[in-house]
């Protein structure tokens, strides 16, 4: 190998290193994103066997005190007892008709007990920082029916004004409400109807989106990256070899004058003795 190979051996090397670096994160981020599509498949196929469902009891599918079993997230289920209204929470900040909008949150005590927080639906926010007006729960005894969720983390660094709280997360709500010690951590119910109905209610929750998002097309798009890292790769490679090319022909041609003018000057000088 020649001194004048090896410096261009060593930027392809380098070329090459930083190629299979990038197509190696690309491979990353494209089986990221395969997971998240995946992910929302999931969450599609769930929402499609039990958002529509029949309503079942409670206990059939949440035992007192036990964990809600993801695969009957949605699932809507029927309560008889009546709301503790006097335990109405807010939830702040809910992405609601284009707004910053209020989720209405209640207990719930079942005739056997247990205490399910129930979400009746969002307010638009008021002139202050609490809405204009929240409608009550039914009074007496009531049946709902409303589909199981899970609650939310607790985000840091965000609080809320007495009578609210800055997200659906059960413990929170458990340790702010009176009747927290019975009520369920591990699910809540998003409502679907109550009788007998309430004269104003909030309102509803808009269902999911069917939506099953770009994961896929940007895990494709990062399959494409890596590939097009290797075709600019060779494409760099190629140029330099064919300025190189040039460059030797133009050194060549350059020698070949030099000798051109030589053999001249070898001759005038014949000439002239």
């Amino acid at each position: 190998m020649s001194r004048r190979e090896a410096p261009a051996a060593l930027r392809w090397t380098g070329y090459v290193a930083v190629v299979i670096i990038f197509a190696i994160a690309c491979g990353f981020l494209s089986s990221w994103q395969f997971s998240r599509n995946e992910e929302r498949a999931r969450q599609l196929a769930l929402v499609a066997a039990n958002y529509d469902a029949d309503p079942v009891p409670l206990g059939d599918v949440l035992p007192a005190g036990g964990a809600l079993d993801p695969t009957v997230e949605w699932t809507p289920v029927v309560l008889r007892g009546r709301y503790v209204a006097d335990e109405q929470l807010l939830a702040r900040n809910r992405p609601h008709g284009g707004t910053a909008a209020f989720e209405v949150l209640v207990p719930f005590r079942t005739d056997d007990g247990r205490v399910l927080l129930i979400d009746r639906g969002w307010v638009p926010p008021g002139e202050g920082p609490d809405p204009d007006a929240v409608p009550a729960p039914p009074a007496g005894e009531t049946t709902v029916t409303a589909r199981l969720r899970p609650g939310e983390p607790l985000p840091e660094g965000r609080g809320a004004p007495d009578g609210q709280v800055p997200t659906i997360n059960l413990p929170l709500i458990a340790d702010t409400v009176a009747s927290g010690a019975d009520l369920e951590t591990s699910a809540y119910g998003l409502m679907v109807s109550e009788d007998p109905a309430a004269a104003t209610a909030p309102n509803p929750i808009e269902p999911p989106t069917d939506d099953p998002g770009p994961h896929l097309s940007y895990a494709v798009q990062w399959i494409l990256f890596a590939v097009m890292g290797f075709g600019f790769l060779g494409y760099v490679i190629v140029t330099e070899r064919r300025h190189a090319r040039e460059d030797a022909a133009e050194r060549a041609a350059r020698r070949a004058r030099r000798r051109d003018r030589d053999a001249e000057a070898e001759d005038a000088l014949l000439d002239a003795r």
